[in-house]
C-alpha cells in the first residue's frame, strides 16, 4: 500500500514535578531542603531516511506522543528526562499545520531532524528555593505542559528525472530496461498504480540519476479522472522531466494530441512544470507507421524528439547520454541561481 498523504496528531511530554524534600540525618537538625527537580519531557522530532518510500505508517499510527519527565526525588535527584518520540520519513516529506496550512518543515536529507514539538520543561524542587531569608522552602513547580500540535505530512518524491506519459505509453517498460526498478507490466491501462523511484547507473562516471515513475496521465486528469493530479507532486522537485509519447497511435489517439494534452495537463496542476526543460521520448519507433507519425508530430510541434523502441532497446543509450547532459545543465542553473540568491540576501542584510 502506498500512502503519500497523512494527518498525524502529536504531543511532546510534560515535563516532570519539583520535589519537596529536607536532608534528615543523624545529628543534622536542620539538614536543609533537598528536593531535586523535574526532569524534561521527551519531543516529537521528525528524521529523514532512506529506509522508508511512503507515509503508510502513519495512517495506521496516527498518534504520537513524547514520554513524560520522571518527577524529582529527595537527596538532589533531577528525574529523568522523557524519551523523544522519533517520527522516521521518507525524503521529500513536507510538514505542514492542520489548521493553518504554514509550512512547518521539509525533509530533504538522509539524517536531518527537525524538532516538531517540544517537551515541557521539568518544574523546580524546593532546593531552588532557598535563600537567606528562606531556609526551609516548602514550595516546588509542577512540570510544564508538553506542545501538542496536528500536522499535515505530504510526500514529494525526490529524483532528478520524472517520466511522465498516457497510459500504456511504454513507462514501466521504460523504467525496467533503463533503472534498477522493476514495476509491473502488462497490457492494460494504469498497470503503475503509486509512483516508483529507480536509479539509472552511468558506470563510467561513476555516477546515477535517480528518475520517478509516476502513473499514467489522461485528458481530465485535472477534473479528478483516471487517477487525477494527486501524483504529479512527486514530479515538483525534479530537474527534468522526461514525456514519453506513443508514435503508434494506440486506440485511435495521434501522438501529437497525446502531447499537447500533457502540457495542459501539467500546466493545469502547476504552471513551473512547464518551465522545467524536458525531453520528449517517441516511443515504440520499431513500427512503421512511427516514422509516419514522428514527421506528422515534428510539423505540429517545434521540440527536439529523442526516438526509443522500448521493445528492441533502440536509442536508450543516447537518451541516457541526453538526460545526463540535461540534468547536468539544470543542477548548475539551480546552485547559479542560489548563489546569486544567497548574495542578494547577503547585500540586503549589510543595507540594513
Amino acid at each position: 500500500m502506498f500512502v503519500d498523504e497523512v494527518r498525524i496528531m502529536a504531543q511532546a511530554g510534560d515535563g516532570g514535578n519539583g520535589c519537596v524534600s529536607f536532608r534528615r540525618e543523624k545529628y543534622e537538625a536542620f539538614g536543609g531542603p533537598n528536593g531535586g527537580d523535574g526532569g524534561k519531557g521527551g519531543d516529537v522530532i521528525l528524521e529523514g531516511t532512506n529506509n522508508e518510500n511512503n507515509l503508510v505508517k502513519y495512517r495506521y499510527q496516527p498518534h504520537w506522543k513524547g514520554k513524560r519527565g520522571e518527577h524529582g526525588r529527595g537527596s538532589d535527584q533531577m528525574g529523568r528526562a522523557g524519551a523523544d518520540a522519533v517520527l522516521l520519513v521518507p525524503l521529500g516529506t513536507v510538514v505542514t499545520d492542520h489548521s493553518t496550512g504554514q509550512l512547518v518543515a521539509e525533509i530533504l536529507e538522509v539524517g536531518q531532524r527537525v524538532r516538531l514539538l517540544k517537551g515541557g520543561n521539568g518544574g523546580w524542587g524546593n532546593a531552588k528555593f532557598k535563600s537567606s531569608v528562606n531556609r526551609a522552602p516548602r514550595q516546588s513547580n509542577p512540570g510544564e505542559a508538553g506542545e501538542r500540535g496536528e500536522f499535515k505530512l505530504v510526500l514529494k518524491s525526490i529524483a532528478d528525472v520524472g517520466l511522465v506519459g498516457y497510459p500504456n505509453a511504454g513507462k514501466s517498460t521504460l523504467t525496467n530496461m533503463i533503472t534498477n526498478a522493476r514495476p509491473k507490466m502488462a497490457a492494460y491501462p494504469f498497470t503503475t498504480l503509486h509512483p516508483g523511484i529507480g536509479v539509472i547507473e552511468y558506470p563510467d562516471r561513476y555516477q546515477r540519476l535517480q528518475m520517478a515513475d509516476i502513473p499514467g496521465i489522461i485528458e481530465g486528469a485535472s477534473e479528478n479522472r483516471g487517477l487525477g493530479h494527486r501524483f504529479l507532486r512527486h514530479i515538483e522537485r525534479c530537474f527534468v522531466l522526461a514525456l514519453l509519447v506513443d508514435m503508434s497511435g494506440i486506440d485511435g489517439r495521434m501522438p501529437w494530441d497525446d502531447y499537447a494534452q500533457l502540457l495542459a495537463e501539467l500546466g493545469a496542476y502547476d504552471r513551473s512544470l512547464l518551465e522545467k526543460p524536458r525531453i520528449v521520448l517517441a516511443n515504440k519507433m520499431d513500427e512503421e507507421v512511427s516514422v509516419e507519425n514522428l514527421a506528422e508530430f515534428g510539423r505540429r510541434h517545434d521540440c527536439v524528439t529523442q526516438p526509443i523502441s522500448c521493445l528492441t532497446g533502440e536509442g536508450l543509450d543516447e537518451f541516457k547520454e541526453v538526460l545526463w547532459e540535461k540534468v547536468t545543465e539544470a543542477k548548475d542553473r539551480a546552485k547559479e541561481a542560489e548563489i546569486a540568491n544567497s548574495e542578494s540576501a547577503n547585500d540586503d542584510s549589510e543595507s540594513l
